[in-house]
């Protein structure tokens, strides 16, 4: 007798082309049922072309008949993916998925998600970081890669963009495809669809964490992250003065709306005190003083960590290697706390909540209540 072990089993062999693994661990073989000699199951395909679900049929076919003979009848439903699903499968290979945000521009969001990513690849974990400052794209600088140009290779019949790679870090960025003075003058549309190409077009391979680097504010590429992404959660990142926590504020409020709800996983207040590289125990609260802590207590959300404003941050960016790396300066232990801290809330957020589910295209775009 052939169990639906056995089926799952022989249906292994059976990838999904545009998701490039197994549709028995994707999850997309369901309502089992076998009889004497016939056997008959549902499978989901991102592609619900005809020609793709042919293709698809043709394939389970084959596999069954070559573990179990041409004696047994093999009926094949395949059905479409909604949209949502697709992009939970999407890059099934990365564990997590963080997305750096401010409200406003000039908070040192980039530098923050950075030195997050070249942190984390420190402590062993496997680190990829996408720029998706399209029109300010500063990642290529700090990570001294900023001369590399892309190149593809074929992955599972399907051709894909090779990030660039340094410090343990996996980068890709819009600024490889531009020259070094060249604006990226584009409107929404253009942007959301090279951000695309960059996360679902990208060889990722095997990652701890995908850092999203984002554009300041809440526009068309926050809404496409949302609608193609199931983010792990969000860090925020702001300077402690009111003027950046008011749109701090806004940018919380916008992951926490209830047709987007992405955990917000904590709060980073950058630039928190001044501190002279001549006298490296004096502080200066030259934005405010635990502005950003105070936010995350009125909030009820995690404070990441506090980074203070040092030279050596700024020079470190400048020559394309992100101080966290700077073992020689005590800059380096604030940004390895900010990362302990955020491997603990993931690891939290995990624990507790589901999988976030993307937000769905058909229902158009999110809107705010007034008071949002």
């Amino acid at each position: 007798m052939i169990s639906k072990n056995d089926i799952l089993k022989a249906l292994q062999k059976v990838n999904e082309p545009d998701l490039a693994k197994d549709i028995v661990s994707l999850g997309l073989v369901s309502n089992i049922s076998i009889s004497d000699d016939e056997v008959s199951f549902t499978v989901e395909t991102k592609n619900a072309a005809l020609h793709a679900r042919k293709r698809m049929v043709e394939a389970c076919e084959f596999a069954l008949e070559r573990s179990f003979g041409d004696a047994i009848k093999v009926n094949v439903d395949v059905i479409a993916m909604k949209k949502s699903e697709a992009a939970q499968q999407i890059l099934p290979n990365i564990k997590n998925i963080v997305a750096v945000v401010s409200g406003k521009g000039g908070v040192g969001k980039s530098t923050v998600a950075a030195n997050i990513a070249t942190g984390l690849a420190k402590k062993g974990l496997k680190v990829g970081i996408v720029d998706a400052d399209i029109y300010g794209p500063s990642l290529p600088i700090m990570f001294d890669l900023q001369h590399y140009k892309p190149m593809s290779r074929v992955v599972n019949k399907k051709q894909l963009i090779v990030p660039a790679e340094n410090y343990n870090v996996k980068l890709l960025s819009i600024g490889f495809f531009a020259e070094l003075d060249q604006a990226v003058v584009w409107r929404g549309p253009m942007a959301v669809k090279a951000l695309r190409q960059l996360i679902f077009d990208a060889d990722w391979g095997d990652l701890d964490y995908l850092i999203i680097d984002t554009p300041p504010g809440t526009g068309d590429v926050h809404l496409s992250i949302v609608q193609n992404l199931p983010l792990t959660g969000v860090a925020v990142v702001t300077t402690p003065q009111p003027v950046a926590l008011a749109d701090a504020k806004k940018a919380i409020a916008m992951f926490k709306m209830e047709n987007i709800n992405v955990p917000i996983l904590g709060l980073v207040e950058n630039m928190s005190w001044f501190t002279p590289k001549e006298h490296p125990d004096e502080k200066y609260f030259i934005f405010g003083k635990n502005g950003g802590k105070d936010l995350c207590e009125s909030l009820n959300i995690n404070l990441i960590g506090q980074i203070p404003l040092v030279q050596s941050i700024r020079e470190s960016a400048d020559v394309g290697r992100p101080a966290v790396l700077q073992q020689e300066t005590n800059v380096e232990s604030y940004y390895q706390s900010a990362c302990e801290n955020l491997l603990s809330f993931v690891d939290q957020r995990n624990e507790k909540l589901d999988q976030t589910k993307v937000v769905p295209v058909e229902y158009g775009e999110p809107k705010c209540s007034s008071n949002e």
